[in-house]
């Protein structure tokens, strides 16, 4: 029998718990220190047999029976759930790669990591599981993995537009021309359409918008008309093309404008697009789906060399108290002055947010390891009652379930805004990317969905409750565990600030 686990932190932290904890109940054992709970059954139940009066018959066989029943109920209890009996085979959980791949989320092959040897002993010692843990923490598992499963298979909007955001033009030769392509090429093709005024369709005004138009690109009359004005060394010098240009001793040419930007491994464009991972661009155009690659690079490219900014929501996705139906002019400039705070913010609440995120399951983990090592002292100091068991299985299987409220909480941050712009601005401006290079118009959402990764397992908790399962607040360790993370994340931009003043 195998228990598996959802990643080798909790692999390796399930072991230790298990192997602690056998440590322990080894010490209770040769002690006798486990005999002292059945000792306790017999006084209380004597003492409660004895203080009820006379009047309820025989207190001998009364006590007598009572405490038969507890103590048969206390050695089920030590048996099933005190006693380690099932040697741990532990195995991390084999994902469905094709699954993986429909659903474009990357997960790790253990091959790929330091894990790829799976080991169930530490320092040349083996642990073992009771049977009721056993039985627990396989069932905590089965039904944790098919609620996680059974979220609608979502594409991870938000990783993809952080890694579009986070891809920049490091290179300063490369930024360079860029400037000197806008320069020579797009501002004189720019002019050039505003004054001939052509009828222009929907998507070729989007289109004329970047230095990488295909409008200007196809269009005789324009980038192969136009070229560089300084000569550039990766085109050599051609007497036809160059005609009345001066000649450099370094033999460099003037390409076309049409040249400068699409030729093959020296243009601006494929080597813009060498600077974003190719993996981001095959998920970007399988999320697409139907749209041809190249519409996908050149969406990608207009985001790291032309940034836009796009029309802001201003809250109309969803619906809010922040003001009048017809906006008043208090109205608007309260919004201005809230959107300018939660850009202002948003500079070290994303950061810790975003640290918060990647703490949660360590400290998830590290509760499940703990729980694991306090099972035999709470046993113990509970007289084997099957009450307290109940309550640790249903604490272990809260533990085990709040996996799910992250995965959720991940899968809605990844998808609403495709599901919140799925008719509307920014799709309706016939960007390939839907929004995907656009940070600003969902900032406010931003701020909630961070907290929804604590507000989700707190409300589980709380659900538990209303079924009288008093679990305790064990959940304010995940709010404790990553707030210094969280304060570390945030000071980081504070630490830039007072470096750039």
């Amino acid at each position: 029998m195998t228990l598996y686990t959802t990643d080798y932190l909790e692999y390796y932290l399930t072991l230790v718990g298990w192997l602690v904890n056998n440590g322990i109940w080894a010490t209770l054992e040769n002690s006798g220190v486990f005999a002292l709970p059945f000792m306790a059954i017999v006084v209380s139940e004597w003492l409660r047999a004895r203080g009820e009066g006379a009047d309820e018959g025989n207190k001998g066989v009364l006590s007598s029976l009572r405490i038969e029943n507890r103590l048969w109920v206390a050695l089920m209890v030590m048996l099933f759930a005190g006693i380690p009996v099932i040697p741990v085979d532990l195995s991390t959980l084999r994902f469905d790669q094709s699954r993986s791949s429909q659903c474009q989320v990357n997960v790790a092959e253990p091959g790929e990591t330091g894990w790829s040897n799976a080991f169930t002993t530490l320092n040349n010692q083996s642990a073992q599981v009771p049977v009721w843990w056993f039985f627990v923490h396989a069932l905590s598992k089965a039904i944790t993995g098919s609620a996680v499963a059974s979220i609608p298979c979502g594409t991870d909007l938000r990783q993809m537009r952080m890694e579009i955001d986070s891809t920049r033009i490091d290179d300063p030769i490369l930024a360079q021309e860029i400037a000197d392509f806008t320069h020579d090429c797009y501002g004189p093709a720019r002019a050039k359409l505003f004054m001939n005024r052509p009828d222009l369709s929907d998507e070729e005004v989007n289109d004329v918008t970047w230095i990488g138009s295909r409008y200007f690109m196809d269009t005789p009359g324009f980038y192969d008309e136009y070229h560089s004005r300084t000569p550039r060394t990766a085109w050599p010098y051609d007497e036809v093309r160059d005609v009345g240009l001066a000649l450099v001793d370094s033999g460099g040419g003037y390409p076309t404008c049409r040249e400068w930007w699409s030729d093959s491994g020296i243009g601006l464009r494929p080597r813009l697009l060498a600077k974003v991972d190719p993996d981001l661009l095959s998920r970007i155009g399988r999320w697409l789906g139907t749209t041809a690659q190249q519409d996908v690079d050149d969406e990608v490219i207009r985001a790291i060399a032309s940034p836009r900014q796009q029309v802001m929501n201003q809250g109309h996705v969803y619906a809010d108290y922040g003001g009048q139906i017809d906006m008043t002019l208090p109205n608007v400039v309260t919004r201005g002055a809230a959107d300018a705070g939660l850009a202002v913010g948003s500079l070290g609440f994303f950061p810790a947010m975003d640290v918060m995120r990647q703490a949660l399951p360590m400290v998830l983990s590290f509760l499940k390891m703990a729980l694991l090592i306090c099972i035999p002292l709470v046993l113990v100091v509970g007289t084997f009652d099957l009450k307290m068991v109940t309550t640790v299985s249903v604490v272990q299987f809260a533990l085990f379930f709040v996996e799910f409220w992250f995965a959720l909480a991940r899968w809605i941050d990844s998808t609403i805004l495709d599901a919140l712009y799925g008719g509307g601005s920014p799709h309706a401006n016939l960007n390939v990317l839907m929004g995907l290079n656009n940070a600003f118009d969902d900032m406010l959402l931003n701020f909630v969905m961070a907290a929804m990764f604590l507000i989700l397992p707190t409300f589980w908790i709380a659900a538990l409750g209303w079924a009288g399962l008093r679990t305790g607040n064990f959940l304010q360790g995940l709010n404790d565990g990553t707030a210094q993370a969280r304060s570390a994340g945030s000071s980081g931009v504070n630490t830039v600030m007072k470096g750039m003043k």
